[in-house]
């Protein structure tokens, strides 16, 4: 499997999911403008968050030791084993905070008491997440992409169905209630296009203890954690900023932006993360490591310039269509926030070398300073220039995370 072909299957898997969230983001503008879409944002935060914990942060590790021990079926077994055991006892755990503090979550979140059955039902959902993103991580390793194309073209359609029925009926409760029960809808989808799989065993449904693999979860869900944990913190604390700053409709126009910058980047960060990460993995010569960085620029680098300027030029029409008139102020925000995008995947392809290579350290302290320096630039360039600050603020960063992650790379080529 190429990057070529891999990214055409990861392309209609990310499509699909890219239809399913711009759907939702559509009736959410229909039916509460650009504060309902601003709370949005703030709720799907707290969806990666709590996704994220609850499944202890060890998907990319599952991609990585299953792409480097699946031509070794016993200590596979062992690892998945311990896998899944590391997965839910973290969901157990996450669900029963989040339980906890559903009123207080409400309330910091989406300013509105109303909403905290929906953050039970999110707690609860964990479980049905975890398992997913478990099936969804071993067909990964396995660059098994067509399945996993199958499972998010399908899992998409069904949650397509169920946002359209709940928001009609719901609203604005109802799209967010689609966005937790869609997830667990995929199980539908997943698991018996996993259990039809070739490399399928009723053992990698075993749960067990194992202190080696669980050493080597641990150490690895640091920096996925670390990476995927900080974002969604900083962007709440960065709509939070807005919003006493600025006011709801204000980070509803900074949350449109933001959302289509995600929404076409999707199609490259998928690619990335569905080739890269296990190809990197499994890669241990220098010649190969550099051949495959150099073909991700080749292949990836003027994807992402072409659609940024595609993006740019057609800003308005893309404004309207996705979200509504009442957006056009959004359409000012664009040209420093799609700088950024292209640096940010430019980016992206280095630092999955510190991730496949298992840099703790160093990987964690660059994601802290990073999400930091970005926190510091928006409080700064706001207060300057206005909300085209935040956009400017995550340009800047991505820039200096990239010259970062050039020193990082050259410095391990170096020692191979």
């Amino acid at each position: 499997m190429n990057i070529v072909r891999a990214s055409f299957y990861s392309a209609l898997g990310t499509g699909a999911r890219l239809v399913a969230g711009l759907v939702v983001i559509k009736l959410v503008a229909w039916f509460a403008g650009p504060e309902g879409v601003g709370k949005l944002g703030q709720f799907m935060g707290l969806m990666s968050l709590l996704a994220v914990l609850a499944g202890g942060g060890i998907s990319a590790a599952i991609v990585k030791y299953v792409a480097e021990f699946r031509d070794d079926p016993a200590r596979l077994s062992r690892f998945l084993a311990a896998a899944l055991w590391y997965s839910l006892c973290a969901t157990c755990l996450m669900g029963c905070a989040a339980l906890l503090f559903s009123h207080r979550l409400a309330l910091w979140l989406l300013d509105d008491p109303r909403y905290e059955n929906l953050i039970r039902i999110l707690a609860v959902a964990q479980l049905g997440i975890a398992l997913l993103n478990y099936i969804i991580a071993v067909i990964n390793g396995f660059m098994d992409v067509r399945r996993l194309a199958f499972i998010q073209v399908l899992g998409s359609a069904f949650g397509i169905a169920l946002a359209i029925w709940l928001s009609r009926w719901l609203h604005l409760y109802g799209a967010l209630l689609a966005l937790v029960l869609g997830q667990v809808l995929w199980l539908v989808v997943g698991l018996p296009a996993w259990w039809r799989s070739p490399y399928f065993q009723r053992g990698m449904l075993r749960l067990r203890f194992d202190r080696e693999m669980v050493v080597r979860l641990a150490t690895f869900s640091v920096m996925t954690l670390s990476s995927a944990l900080l974002p969604p913190l900083v962007n709440i604390a960065v709509r939070d900023h807005l919003a006493q700053q600025f006011g709801w409709e204000q980070v509803g126009y900074w949350q449109a932006v933001s959302r289509v910058s995600d929404a076409y980047l999707l199609f490259l960060t998928t690619a990335i993360n569905i080739y890269y990460l296990p190809k990197l993995a499994s890669t241990k010569a220098r010649t190969s490591l550099v051949f495959e960085l150099r073909n991700a620029y080749r292949y990836i680098l003027p994807v992402v310039v072409v659609l940024a300027a595609a993006v740019y030029a057609l800003r308005g029409w893309v404004t309207e269509v996705l979200f509504s008139a009442d957006f056009a102020s959004a359409n000012a925000l664009y040209g420093p926030q799609l700088v950024g995008d292209v640096v940010k995947i430019a980016s992206f392809i280095l630092s999955y070398v510190m991730l496949a290579k298992a840099m703790t350290r160093l990987f964690v302290i660059s994601e802290c300073v990073f999400a930091a320096s970005y926190l510091v630039l928006v409080y700064v360039l706001t207060a300057h220039i206005g909300l085209i600050g935040a956009m400017y603020a995550f340009a800047i960063n991505y820039v200096a995370y990239f010259v970062f992650n050039v020193l990082v790379v050259r410095r391990y080529l170096g020692e191979l």
